[in-house]
């Protein structure tokens, strides 16, 4: 996760009076849950995201905001026994000098298994989130896909061309051809066709990606370098129809627009930023996932909870718990089991006063056994 410079606008004040009408009201049907929550994994390291294949096999990836705890893979993949190893080999794992599309592992934000089976991963290269712009020549961000079965590059796209000198290239999700980005450092969507390879920014410094609003976490106000945190366009998730996507700054709230308007490059920008429209307003959050129903689950990190939304925007919690310490990318595998790791991200040394990590090692990830439906 991105940490960025505060960006106020002067419709905040109109955009909470919205919030607050439209927001369903939250109901608690489903927060007899506690019990549910079991241990998959447990990590010495920070990690960030799970991704689990249909036939079992678990990855993971390990920011470079992490800090802390043993060296190791950036990358990796969990045997049954809970060893890690560095996937697809360890040179990905380990600067070596080689330069280009094909070099290893830089910052590792995101990864995904994407409706082709393919391990996605969002590299944000010499993002300088929060400090002065990215150096010119330096590594860019770029998607890779690889196969799980051989390890082979299967897809090497330079975001190159839709990023700009303060972006952060965050997290990705798919539909058809097209994939979808979200630019947590300059707040914008990245649209890029894998047939033709044609890639554009929309939505930029559009109220709907970027965050305007202070962060919780754990009670308290996230800070970096003394002032509040903020991390632009994050969380993002395609209906299972395919037909809206639903996207928001970590700090809320949460938006929709027709996957087809982002997907129609002669719509003018004016006509797609009308096509938004407020979904729910999320609090700070740090991890989402989708159900086949259309269901939203989306991280209560301040409260340490996960909310559970659905189509029509009516929020329950589903499991309130004291270990949920910043859930982040949530993933639900092809048994309908709800994957939640806590990382623990406001407890890293990058947002304390003192630069002291107050990380209780090791992390998890949890599950929840809860029979939903996967999109796939």
């Amino acid at each position: 996760m991105p940490t960025l410079r505060p960006r106020w606008r002067p419709w905040r004040a109109m955009l909470a009076v919205s919030l607050l009408s439209c927001a369903a009201p939250l109901r608690h049907a489903m927060a007899q849950h506690a019990d549910k929550l079991h241990v998959a994994l447990t990590s010495e390291r920070v990690l960030n995201a799970v991704a689990i294949a249909d036939d079992g096999r678990r990855f993971v990836s390990f920011p470079y905001w992490g800090g802390g705890g043993s060296s190791g893979p950036t990358v990796a993949e969990i045997d049954a026994s809970g060893q890690t190893h560095a996937f697809p080999d360890a040179r990905w794992n380990h600067p070596d000098g080689t330069k280009g599309m094909l070099q290893p592992f830089v910052r590792v934000n995101a990864i995904r298994i994407g409706p082709d089976g393919l391990l996605w991963v969002v590299d944000s290269g010499d993002a300088n989130v929060g400090g002065p712009p990215s150096p010119t020549g330096g590594a860019p961000a770029r998607l890779l896909a690889f196969d799980i079965m051989t390890g082979a590059v299967v897809h090497a796209l330079s975001l190159h061309a839709a990023s700009t000198p303060h972006s952060y290239m965050d997290d990705i999700r798919f539909h058809n051809d097209t994939i979808f980005v979200t630019d947590a450092g300059d707040p914008a969507l990245v649209v890029v066709n894998l047939t033709t390879g044609a890639q554009r920014r929309v939505l930029a410094h559009d109220r709907s990606t970027t965050d305007e609003r202070p962060m919780y976490a754990e009670g308290k106000l996230l800070r970096v370098h003394g002032q509040p945190a903020r991390i632009h366009a994050d969380q993002l998730e395609v209906s299972p129809d395919g037909q809206i996507l639903y996207f928001q700054p970590s700090s809320g709230p949460m938006w929709t627009v027709p996957t087809a308007a982002l997907e129609n490059p002669a719509l003018p920008a004016t006509d797609l930023a009308r096509a938004v429209n407020l979904f729910y307003n999320t609090p700070s959050s740090g991890g989402s996932a989708i159900d086949g129903d259309g269901n939203l689950y989306v991280s209560d990190v301040d409260r340490l909870r996960i909310l559970r939304i659905t189509p029509q925007g009516k929020a329950s919690t589903l499991i309130h718990d004291k270990r949920l310490v910043w859930a982040d990318a949530m993933w639900i595998d092809s048994h309908g089991v709800l994957w939640i790791p806590a990382v623990q991200l406001n407890r890293t040394a990058t947002f304390q006063s003192d630069g002291v990590s107050r990380v209780r090692l090791p992390v998890a990830i949890y599950t929840m056994d809860l029979h939903l439906k996967p999109v796939r």
